[in-house]
């Protein structure tokens, strides 16, 4: 027999059993639409996360008071579960880094939040006080307009797209005067929107400290560094630490007062999680696949069954154990080809709701968007004829194997 009417026959079969081969479809259809709209959910996320990383500078080290083993590897203020201990970072440690090989910057930053008057409306806001000769070439923040802090500035500020626009009514604009805990500060730059601390608000250190409470001069929140290059950052942390338990006399992690955290890190952390969050989401989309697979080897061995006298005649007028096979087997690949088709459609579906659920939660926000490439919607496809070819092998070579003599006395 011809190719042409394997397929004819196939088709045949599947179109006269409709109930039984729909059903079966249908687990196939939830099992493609699953992997599909999973991995689909996955590039976005690998994309999204790559796209938040392009924006952090990865050569960046923070040094955090306060410390915990849960906390080495946490931003802030001793991490998390840090100590609460009134433990400061000074420019004596600041001095006691400086002579480290591959740091290219280092400062100290104080921050806090304090009332901010504009256009007679009161709000408070962050304020983070920063070195204004090395700021600008540490910080990875844009400025959409104005410009950012320069080492001549004093009482002078830069200020997130946030809260340019959106805390006051009227927007706040370059060279606009904001009072900052009863003192007049000029604006002298906005923010990028895509930037951090898009309600943050930023100032030379030696005015910040003035403002903010409890600031004294020569006292930090964190000290952040950059490192000459990323390859450098590992040995660089293990070196800072190093460094600062000898000038803090400390002799042991038990009695560590600080925290160092890199920006590569934590990057790579995010990034291995999320590529198990995908593996952990398609092993559980598999189990549908295989339950269509259970599915298609079912509905094979039935029809197998039901067409014994059929298969009896056809041999009897001369169909070889080849042709029967090929019939069934293109029977089932066909059950496999339309599922993966519908499967396809239902993920490509399923994966639109994703920016206005999954993605909003990692806090991607209802604009993010889901991509299909050709070769996962094609991969759907083929995997689906896969399940279905393998899934019909068995029933197929049973049927292929029927003696002419016993199929015509089937009942």
């Amino acid at each position: 027999m011809r190719q042409s009417t394997y397929l004819k026959m196939g088709l045949n079969m599947l179109v006269h059993s409709k109930l039984r081969s729909w059903l079966t479809i249908i687990g196939i259809v939830i099992g493609i639409g699953s992997v599909v709209g999973i991995l689909s959910l996955g590039d976005a996320m690998q994309e999204q996360v790559q796209s938040r990383l392009s924006e952090m500078d990865l050569t960046k080290i923070t040094i955090s008071p306060g410390y915990t083993k849960a906390s080495s590897n946490m931003p802030g203020p001793g991490g998390m579960g840090g100590t609460t201990t009134d433990v400061e970072l000074t420019d004596t440690d600041i001095a006691a880094l400086q002579g480290l090989n591959n740091i290219s910057y280092i400062e100290g930053e104080i921050s806090g939040s304090v009332p901010v008057i504009y256009a007679a409306q009161n709000a408070t806001l962050s304020i983070t006080g920063v070195d204004p000769q090395v700021w600008q070439y540490m910080t990875t923040l844009t400025t959409q307009s104005g410009r950012l802090l320069e080492p001549s500035d004093k009482y002078v500020a830069v200020i997130g797209s946030g809260v340019a626009s959106g805390i006051y009514d009227q927007d706040v604009g370059v060279n606009q005067v904001i009072t900052i805990n009863g003192k007049a500060v000029r604006v002298v730059g906005i923010l990028s929107e895509e930037g951090e601390g898009d309600r943050s608000i930023y100032m030379p250190i030696d005015g910040a400290v003035t403002l903010i409470d409890d600031a004294e001069n020569g006292v930090y929140d964190s000290i952040s560094i950059k490192a000459k290059n990323e390859d450098a950052v590992d040995s660089l942390t293990e070196d800072i630490v190093d460094k600062l338990m000898i000038s803090r006399h400390i002799v042991s992690d038990d009695d560590r007062d600080f925290s160092v955290s890199a920006s590569k890190s934590m990057a790579e952390s995010v990034t291995e999680m999320t590529s198990s969050m995908t593996l952990f989401l398609s092993a559980i989309a598999a189990v549908s696949l295989l339950v269509g697979a259970v599915g298609i080897a079912n509905t094979m061995f039935t029809s197998v069954l039901e067409k014994t006298k059929e298969i009896g005649t056809m041999k009897a007028i001369g169909a070889k154990n080849r042709d029967i096979l090929m019939i069934f087997l293109f029977n089932s690949a066909m059950v496999g080809l339309v599922g993966g088709i519908l499967g396809d459609i239902l993920g490509a579906c399923v994966s639109t709701l994703f920016p206005m659920l999954g993605l909003q939660m990692m806090g991607g926000g209802g604009s993010s968007s889901i991509y299909f490439a050709p070769d996962l919607m094609a991969m759907g496809l083929v995997l689906a004829v896969l399940i279905g070819v393998i899934s019909g092998v068995v029933p197929a070579y049973r049927a292929s194997k029927l003696k002419p003599v016993d199929a015509l006395r089937y009942e």
